[in-house]
């Protein structure tokens, strides 16, 4: 592995026989051949004059990567002109007279008229200091580039032809990139009614038909058009209802609506849509995408390649399904027709699901049982994954139970008023509770979030769109199906989406539009991935549960061994387990110290000293590689602490904010405890695991929240509701409450509507 800057890149065997484009995103990877077009607007500055100097090195740089990459990279580019302007402008201003630049002043001298320039002698000026800043700065990366002009006619000419496709195999086979671009200083106007007239024709008439030919002649697997908007929208973009389209397929033209051309350059986005369907049906793949904006031009390129979700991604195969973003789409829809049913509708969903989770047992083990053999086939997960993925008929019984809680506690969830005020005299203002809109839930390995999940939203009236794991597949397929069929009897069924498409995490993290809350459930790398690749979407979880036992000198014994057995080793690859144990000085080498030991010995846990504990044996289990480690196994951490301050101190030093424990029998000391842990969980002789939303009489939890905004601990319905103000008046107006206005604040509080009991 290598790397300049900061995109790395590896150098891989690459190989792909050509033929059919690539059906999916995911598939641009595979790409050998690839030709880049930087439109005028990516290689031009802001004012027509010149060249963005800093953007093209940086394309030069990412091209570089996936050349040493083994790639076969092209280059079509445009600049010749605007470059050839800068030049010819500047020399006309120093063949101005000397002595009429001293006689006329500096201030005549600024308002010199500069001639129009022909755009062909632009070309002519500019093309070799083009072509020599993309050496000097392929240079830099130990990388030749090769021009080659080209015109119409050269396509027209079959010896032209076949002398142009020889050259730039020659060229790629000697690992040099070819930079190609019309000879504009020679090329005659363009045809007003030469088009693309079918996948053997093409009229050269600007450099995205250009490169959409030299794809195809090429027999390349994909083309980066770069220009200077994200891609292509289904309106202008900037208008109001403009959407950016993620993937255009042929026969989609109908629906879009094209606006002008770029500030510079022939074509626009018209011309460079019919051109990327030329090439698409021609073989190559195609994604048109914005090479100009200062946040992705660095990586725009690499992230292509690399199948993020960048620009619009021409396919020729559609897929059987909605696309993320339609489903986005109709779960807010159907999350707000789920909102506004009665509290008793919403409630009849859920003790739907949860008949259906027990009357359809066979069915759903039926599909863990398949989902549990692939991955045990493959062998592909960890003991303690294949655990979270395993159904059984306990595990559904108690899914079933803990759906009908959350139906029962749901009944004014929605609209509950919270406050009430009397700003002045008819004049009421309301606090509310409402859905937060769409969520986001992302889980692995656990088939028993979907149902869970699901009736939490539904209790909330929110709209919902589940990402699970390849490797339970099976599972949330029939328990989605099931959560769709109790949706169905008051109509929502689209409330709830189970996104199947190949869409990567990191693409669904930048659906800021769609998206309302991201909810992780999984791994501590699952949750610090999301956390990084959400863009403007707030996450609500936790990324690491790193929880803690203090066993105090005051300490039952009877009730210790029995906590921490229960803490560590009821459920191992919780996020609620117990994984460092702190104990007192005093504590060692007594009995009760050797029971904790003994007990943890039966039940084969590996324990791992903490530095203070490791200096107190002679011979020690082996020392711990960090504080903060997060075992999801039969592993733990014993480390000594000499007070309750000093164990405190630890958990907010090496802790992670989630559940946290005391084993004591002093009042005094459980509740210095108690108030100072800054944790979302503090318990007094009580196990970790009581850390759950089912525990805590929540019926079920989207997640456990270690952040310190909206909702902390085991997060049920109150913490996926918001609120909103609802203020009814009569002609009020705020003129009337000025100094000498007729009307006066009071600001008192109203009683609250009495709530419905269960």
């Amino acid at each position: 592995i290598r790397c300049w800057s900061n995109i790395p890149f590896i150098t891989m065997p690459l190989s792909r026989t050509h033929g059919k484009s690539f059906a999916h995103r995911s598939e641009l990877k595979h790409a050998k051949r690839i030709v880049v077009k930087l439109g005028s607007a990516v290689v031009t500055r802001g004012d027509e004059c010149g060249l963005a100097l800093g953007r093209l090195a940086s394309i030069v740089e990412q091209v570089s990567v996936l050349q040493n990459q083994g790639r076969e990279m092209m280059i079509v580019t445009s600049g010749a002109v605007a470059f050839g302007k800068q030049r010819l402008r500047h020399e006309i201003l120093l063949s101005q007279s000397v002595r009429q630049a001293l006689h006329s002043g500096q201030s005549q001298l600024k308002d010199m008229a500069i001639p129009v320039l022909e755009a062909r002698a632009c070309a002519a000026a500019g093309q070799s200091g083009l072509m020599a800043l993309y050496e000097a700065m392929f240079t830099q990366y130990s990388i030749c580039a090769a021009q080659i002009l080209v015109t119409n006619l050269d396509f027209h000419d079959e010896q032209k032809r076949r002398n142009l496709n020889g050259t730039l195999h020659e060229l790629l086979r000697m690992n040099i990139v070819p930079i190609i671009n019309t000879n504009d200083a020679v090329v005659p106007p363009p045809e007003p009614n030469s088009d693309l007239q079918g996948v053997n024709v093409i009229s050269v008439k600007d450099n995205d038909s250009l490169a959409a030919r030299l794809a195809v002649e090429m027999k390349t697997d994909l083309l980066i058009v770069l220009s200077d908007v994200e891609g292509l929208f289904d309106s202008p973009p900037g208008s109001d209802d403009a959407k950016l389209i993620d993937i255009f397929y042929p026969g989609d033209q109908q629906s879009v609506t094209f606006g002008t051309k770029s500030r510079v350059g022939m074509g626009g986005m018209e011309a460079k849509v019919k051109a990327a369907l030329w090439a698409l049906q021609g073989g190559t793949s195609v994604v048109i995408a914005n090479g100009t904006h200062p946040k992705i031009s660095g990586h725009v390129i690499t992230d292509i390649v690399e199948g993020k979700k960048v620009g619009t991604f021409f396919s020729e195969v559609k897929p059987a399904g909605p696309t993320v973003e339609q489903q986005g789409e109709m779960a807010r829809a159907g999350g707000r027709t789920l909102a506004a049913l009665q509290p008793k509708q919403r409630a009849e969903i859920i003790y739907r699901l949860a008949d259906l989770l027990t009357d359809q047992r066979e069915e759903i083990l039926l599909a863990n049982k398949k989902d549990l053999e692939e991955a045990e086939n493959k062998g592909r997960l960890a003991l303690p994954l294949l655990k979270r993925l395993s159904l059984s008929t306990s595990k559904l019984n108690s899914l079933a139970i803990g759906l009908r809680q959350i139906a029962a506690s749901s009944q004014d969830s929605v609209g509950r008023v919270i406050r009430r005020t009397r700003i002045a005299k008819d004049l009421d203002l309301e606090q509310v509770t409402v859905p937060i809109g769409v969520l986001l839930v992302i889980f692995e390995s656990r088939p028993d979030c979907l149902p869970q999940v699901s009736a939490l939203a539904i209790a909330s009236g929110n709209g919902l769109l589940l990402k699970g794991g390849k490797e339970a597949a099976h599972s949330n397929q029939i328990l989605h199906h099931l959560a769709q069929e109790a949706l169905s009897i008051h109509g929502v069924k689209d409330a709830v989406q189970l996104v199947n498409t190949r869409e990567e995490v990191e693409d669904l993290c930048r659906l800021d539009k769609l998206i309302d809350l991201i909810i992780p459930r999984g791994s501590s790398q699952l949750v610090r991935n999301i956390q990084k690749a959400a863009k403007g979407i707030p996450v609500m979880g936790h990324s690491e549960g790193i929880c803690h036992v203090y066993v105090d000198t005051d300490a039952s014994v009877e009730k210790v061994t029995r906590i921490i057995r229960d803490s560590k080793c009821e459920y191992p690859a919780a996020c609620n387990a117990l994984e460092t144990l702190l104990i007192h000085r005093d504590l060692l080498r007594t009995p009760l110290f050797d029971q904790i030991i003994d007990m943890l010995r039966v039940e084969q846990v590996k324990i791992h000293a903490g530095p203070k504990f490791a200096s107190y044996l002679t011979f020690s289990p082996s020392e711990v590689k960090s504080l903060r480690t997060e075992y999801g196994d039969l592993e733990c951490c014993i480390e000594v602490v000499d007070s309750v301050q000093e164990a405190v101190e630890h958990i907010h030093k090496y802790g992670s904010s989630h559940t946290d424990v005391i084993v004591t029998e002093n009042e005094k000391t459980a509740e210095f405890f108690l108030q100072h842990v800054d944790s979302a969980c503090v318990f007094w002789n009580a196990s970790t695991r009581f850390s759950d939303g089912y525990r805590f009489g929540l019926g079920a939890e989207v997640g456990i929240s270690t952040s310190r905004i909206h909702a902390r601990g085991p997060v049920g319905i109150e913490g996926l509701l918001t609120t909103k103000w609802l203020l009814r008046g009569d002609n009020h107006i705020v003129s009337d409450f000025s100094e000498h206005g007729s009307m006066k604040y009071l600001h008192e509080s109203l009683p609250l509507p009495q709530r419905s009991t269960n």
